[in-house]
């Protein structure tokens, strides 16, 4: 009953399709892997083909997932997962070590569970404009630029067209897309980050999918990072249900119109603000490698 379930996660897609997450793959085409990274729980999925596509409903390619035990509260625990973020980055063969990066804060700043990507731009060590201002002081930064589009409802524009015509302008090797995501498991939201090579569909999560941002619409590596603030409410039911043994039920009942809920924490807006900083530092520097994140946080303050 997968496709009565809207999954961002590809660990999560794993574990419906599996029954798992700490099973050994059984899944043809598709390779996973547990490991930790800076003491903070990571899982590798790898869609090898179109039989993992097939199987977990998402493109091929590479799905990092760290998980967060609580949310980081201490500044040493907030670096400490913002080198998480960094090293999932670093292991991405599309991220290039130089030239001008475009990173791409998604979503709607009104609206606090969909806000981390606009508040993630704001938190980056934007250089571009220092390296051609005063190339000869800040020639040793790498450029990267930073872009809240905001969403069609408030622009008139899709992201991706937005997006399309700033790509061709600026020539990016690169673009990192940050978005707010859905998950299956209420334990997972504001605890787990997610990065992929495959690009992103900006609201597939929410039911409100828009024009895709990959290599294929933009004609440059695009960079998926992502964070789960809402659980669909009706995912939710599903798996309660289901663990409870209630069979009887249908799943079509909760796909019926007006009844697409989405429940987000009490706290989401300090949990937002914690987050959006921790990507905000890691992605800085994932890009800026001569940089620890005691210096972006330096730079950023």
């Amino acid at each position: 009953m997968s496709s009565n379930r809207k999954i961002d996660l590809a660990l999560e897609a794993k574990e419906l399709a599996e029954g798992s997450a700490r099973q050994t793959t059984r899944l043809s085409g598709v390779r996973a892997e547990e490991d930790t990274v800076f003491g903070l729980p990571l899982t590798r999925v790898d869609i090898l083909d179109q039989r993992g596509e097939q199987a977990l409903g998402k493109p091929r390619g590479t799905y990092l997932t760290m998980e967060l035990p609580e949310l980081p509260q201490e500044r040493e625990e907030i670096l400490r997962a913002a080198r998480g973020v960094a090293a999932m980055l670093e292991t991405l063969d599309c991220l290039p070590q130089t030239g001008l990066v475009l990173v791409v804060g998604l979503g709607n700043r009104q609206v606090t569970p969909d806000a981390v990507g606009p508040k993630t731009a704001d938190a980056l060590l934007v250089t571009r404009h220092l390296i051609q201002n005063l190339p000869d002081q800040f020639a040793g930064l790498r450029p990267v630029a930073a872009l809240a589009p905001g969403v069609t409802g408030a622009t008139g524009m899709e992201s991706g067209e937005l997006l399309a015509a700033l790509v061709k302008r600026l020539n990016p090797v690169c673009l990192i897309a940050v978005d707010a995501l859905a998950a299956r498991r209420q334990e997972r939201v504001c605890r787990t980050i997610q990065v992929a090579d495959t690009g992103i569909v900006p609201g597939s999560g929410v039911g409100n999918a828009r024009m895709a941002l990959d290599q294929k619409t933009l004609g440059v590596p695009v960079i998926a990072v992502g964070v789960p603030t809402v659980v669909d409410a009706a995912t939710l039911c599903l798996d309660l249900l289901e663990e409870s043994g209630e069979k009887s039920f249908d799943p079509a009942i909760f796909r019926q119109e007006g009844a697409e809920w989405f429940v987000t924490p009490r706290t989401i807006d300090s949990q937002v603000h914690t987050l959006s900083r921790i990507l905000g530092l890691g992605i800085s520097t994932a890009l800026h490698v001569d940089f620890s994140v005691e210096d972006v946080e330096k730079w950023t303050s």
